[in-house]
């Protein structure tokens, strides 16, 4: 290949990656005002000052898309739990402090169990979310994960960091009357105690 043509097909691809960008930005901004589950192509489409049809060029359908978001939101979880410090306490409220941000993940748990992603879709995102369990475990202080109960306990912790997002999110918890730094505390002595 001469250099003249690869430089073309860098170009290309750094284009191709910068409208990506472009895409999901635009997604995560109608997520927030809509929700991530009430995502659509062509809104996304019109956010990102594209014609509907070159959003397919990048994502086949929203499942897609919705998947893709969550798998953003996963590396920025990942990111933010290698920066924790203060063991599993510091730990769990990195990620609930990333969870409450990004809402992708419960949109994508309904896409998941819809059946309509795309294999490549649902297998990255399955490599984002064991990333970010990898992290979890790392970043509290649980590695390494040498029997099924330790990896169960981490999964277990993943649900409930989540879980309280979900609700902190939604302003339960205050609606509640518990205070997001006393559920944490008491997760933190449930699963130390593990």
């Amino acid at each position: 290949m001469s250099e003249a043509v690869s430089r073309r097909v860098e170009r290309r691809t750094r284009q191709r990656a910068a409208n990506r960008g472009a895409i999901l930005d635009a997604a995560r901004r109608v997520a927030a005002r809509e929700g991530a589950g009430e995502i659509s192509l062509r809104a996304v489409a019109g956010e990102a000052g594209y014609a509907p049809a070159s959003v397919y060029e990048y994502f086949r359908n929203r499942a897609e898309l919705v998947l893709a978001l969550a798998a953003d939101d996963l590396s920025q979880l990942v990111r933010a739990l290698r920066e924790a410090g203060g063991g599993q306490a510091g730990a769990a409220r990195a990620a609930l402090e990333s969870l409450k941000t990004g809402g992708a993940l419960p949109a994508a748990a309904a896409t998941l169990e819809s059946g309509s992603a795309p294999p490549e879709a649902e297998r990255l995102f399955n490599g984002k979310l064991i990333g970010a369990l990898t992290a979890l475990s790392e970043a509290a202080g649980r590695t390494p994960l040498k029997t099924r109960d330790d990896q169960a306990d981490v999964v277990l912790l993943a649900a409930a960091i989540a879980g309280l997002a979900a609700l902190a999110r939604a302003g339960r918890l205050k609606a509640l009357g518990f205070d997001e730094n006393e559920l944490l505390n008491r997760l933190d002595r449930r699963f130390s105690a593990s």
